[in-house]
């Protein structure tokens, strides 16, 4: 079973190329959803967090809020190799745990992993294929809003705590353009699956 890396910026369309590849028959490892499951499970996860932020992060409860996390965290590009430093080594673990458990099953032939983090987190150098979505920036500005969850002001600093999409794309064995109908990104998504399986 291949494990393929699917990235891109934030808005360039990774959700509908994820969800076209799952469609196909790929299981598809949602590193975003993943991450945030281990920062409300994870008790190491979590006392490494509050070590790293202090008790600002946490809500009433004494449990991580995710949002007073993302404040801090997406403050600065070092604010955000902090969280990653902490929480990527277990969520690789998760990675490769659960590539094991579906390689066993021997149901699907790809393994997406769709991650925003795949070329900054050092887990392209473990995976067979890396996919970068891109897309014009006013598609994304739209595309980040339209979700309802972030300020525009939250949109951009993210977008620049991300890698330029340039330097995705010349990293990237593949690449597709996202600015059309989502008919147009499962024609490119059949062509690069022809290539690869």
């Amino acid at each position: 079973m291949l494990k393929v890396g699917l990235t891109g910026g934030i808005g360039s369309g990774k959700s509908t190329a994820s969800a076209i590849f799952r469609e196909l028959g790929a299981y598809v490892f949602d590193a975003d959803k993943e991450a945030k499951h281990l920062l409300d499970t994870h008790d190491t996860v979590q006392s490494e967090l509050i070590a790293e932020f202090g008790t600002d992060i946490l809500n009433p409860e004494g449990h991580i809020d995710r949002k007073k996390l993302a404040r801090v965290s997406f403050q600065d590009e070092n604010h955000q190799q902090q969280l990653n430093a902490v929480v990527h080594p277990y969520l690789f673990e998760v990675i490769d745990r659960r590539f094991k458990k579906i390689s066993k099953d021997e149901k699907h032939t790809i393994f997406i992993v769709d991650g925003a983090l795949i070329f900054e987190s050092g887990l392209d150098q473990h995976l067979d294929y890396v996919i970068s979505v891109t897309s014009l920036i006013k598609n994304r500005m739209e595309r980040a809003l339209n979700r309802g969850t972030l300020t525009r002001e939250d949109i951009l600093r993210r977008m620049d705590l991300q890698w330029p999409c340039d330097e995705k794309v010349s990293m990237a064995d593949f690449v597709m353009k996202n600015d059309g109908p989502p008919e147009e990104l499962r024609v490119q998504i059949n062509e690069i699956l022809t290539k690869i399986v």
